[in-house]
């Protein structure tokens, strides 16, 4: 009878010692999956898991320039080929030139925008950021079982760039630097828009641009209605009574009839400019603007998306020439690499001059 109670309590005290131990990694391993993945919105609302800490990211589409204005460029393990193009009409490659050129192209990039999965598989980031189609995430996500985050975004000052920023920042675990990143655009478009928003549209001269790039080059009737650097410091621009927002090609004529009193140019297309010049030099002739000296540049920000830096530096140099006395203060060269230093982590003002696509007066016909 005492053995057998004794043995009872051996058994007794091994059920128990078991009971605990398995109570115990069954708590630490709900502890441990809590804290090693959570579940985030992107901003196409899709519920996606991702790690808890990132270390390695991976790019879809063009969202390397958005990650490196959040701060984030040292993460990205993979890229696109349009990302290692060093090209000064993408700042955010030219700056980081050195890091993407030892990366693993993950996708194409620009007009063809496709994703290599195979080599997304064996990269293995934590996380990818795309900016595609919810369907277009999904089945990659699908495929490569790999999270996806989609980022959509549009604009220069925009609530979807600002909760892009911090959307990024909280998964990246920059919040403070993209916080105040975001803080920074919007005292720049507050700024902007004080500075010449008591002038009455009486006494603003009548605006153009032209040479705007958008999928490829354009000429001069290659302009945009609601052009948002104007927008942004509230131009005249004598595109918008037309209702076109957005880029457009323009009746020549028409250009002809509004005699816009300044003429912004992009540098970067005028070759094309220059020489349709040479075919209707007597219609260039007849555009004040062009005759009194009056045609500035304004560097395109579009290409492979939105370069938010230099369209901002476009605001700032357009506000200097359309209102010398509200802009008066505005040392141009220094502002510009003030944006750039703050957006991509360095100055850019001198790179763009020496591509020959700077800020400064243009000659059409030289």
């Amino acid at each position: 009878m005492k053995r057998l109670m004794m043995l009872f309590a051996a058994v007794s005290l091994v059920c128990f010692a078991m009971a605990g131990c398995s109570a115990g990694a069954l708590s630490g391993s709900e502890t441990e999956g809590a804290q090693d993945v959570r579940v985030i919105t992107d901003m196409l609302g899709r519920q996606v898991e991702i790690p808890a800490k990132i270390e390695r990211v991976a790019v879809a589409g063009s969202t390397a320039r958005i990650l490196t204005y959040a701060g984030c460029a040292d993460k990205i393990a993979g890229v696109t080929e349009m990302d290692k193009t060093n090209d000064v009409n993408m700042p955010y490659s030219v700056v980081n030139d050195e890091l993407f050129a030892k990366l693993p192209s993950v996708g194409a990039g620009g007009s063809k925008d496709i994703s290599y999965e195979e080599e997304l598989i064996l990269l293995s980031p934590d996380v990818i950021f795309a900016n595609k189609d919810k369907n277009t995430a999904d089945k990659l996500q699908e495929k490569t079982n790999i999270p996806v985050v989609c980022l959509a975004y549009e604009g220069i000052f925009a609530d979807s760039v600002y909760d892009a920023l911090i959307l990024i920042g909280d998964i990246m675990g920059k919040e403070e630097h993209c916080a105040k990143l975001v803080r920074q655009l919007k005292e720049w478009q507050e700024d902007l828009h004080n500075r010449a928003k008591d002038v009455a549209d009486a006494d603003k001269p009548a605006v153009y641009v032209g040479g705007v790039s958008y999928k490829g080059p354009l000429g001069f009737e290659g302009t945009y209605g609601h052009y948002p650097p104007f927008t942004a410091i509230n131009a005249k621009n004598v595109v918008d009574e037309t209702g076109y927002s957005g880029v457009v090609q323009i009746d020549l004529e028409k250009v002809l009839t509004w005699q816009p009193d300044i003429i912004f140019l992009n540098p970067t297309n005028m070759d094309l400019i220059n020489d349709d010049y040479k075919k209707r030099k007597s219609y260039y002739d007849g555009l004040k603007a062009i005759k009194e000296g009056r045609v500035y540049s304004q560097v395109s920000y579009n290409y492979n998306s939105t370069n938010i830096e230099i369209a901002i530096a476009d605001a700032y140099y357009a506000g200097k020439i359309i209102y010398p006395e509200q802009f008066a203060d505005i040392d141009f060269a220094a502002k510009a690499d003030e944006i750039f230093q703050v957006m991509l982590g360095r100055p850019f003002y001198r790179q763009l001059a020496e591509a020959g696509i700077g800020f400064g007066p243009l000659t059409i016909g030289k």
